[in-house]
């Protein structure tokens, strides 16, 4: 069994930059900078490690993307890692590791967000979400109901 799932929270090292491919396709890239951060145990010293993903967004989530992040954002990335290879002006083979994202989470709100932005955010993200998947996942409220188990497809 083999699984390539990456699951990222960051901040935005730059803009998202925005393309279209020829055949008319969304794409955003940017970077994002994780952080850890440890006691080393011999000096006793707070130590830091800054780690620079490049991240690569396509269609709608390209969209949203350039609509609502910015340099200095936070944002939750799933997707899986791969590296591409091509040839510089020069002959030597250049590589590139990225993460292509399934899906993104938008960090907290900023105070400066209007509701009516809010609500846009909100929208996309069910309107994506709707068209991501044809499989209807069952709701489970936490509600004073009695839950019929045997309806529930697992």
């Amino acid at each position: 069994m083999n699984l390539n799932k990456v699951f990222l929270i960051g901040r935005l090292t730059q803009n998202p930059e925005i393309r279209t491919t020829a055949n008319g396709q969304m794409v955003s890239s940017f970077s994002i900078a994780t952080n850890r951060i440890w006691v080393d145990s011999n000096t006793k010293e707070r130590q830091e490690r800054t780690e620079y993903h490049n991240i690569v967004l396509w269609r709608k989530l390209a969209e949203i993307a350039s609509q609502y992040l910015t340099k200095g954002s936070l944002v939750l990335i799933e997707g899986k890692i791969q590296t591409r290879s091509w040839q510089d002006q020069n002959g030597n083979k250049r590589y590139k590791t990225e993460i292509i994202a399934d899906n993104i989470q938008l960090g907290p709100k900023l105070s400066s967000q209007t509701p009516s932005q809010n609500r846009e955010i909100k929208e996309i993200k069910a309107d994506f979400a709707s068209s991501k998947s044809e499989e209807e996942i069952p709701v489970i409220e936490d509600k004073e109901e009695e839950i019929d188990v045997e309806n529930i497809p697992f």
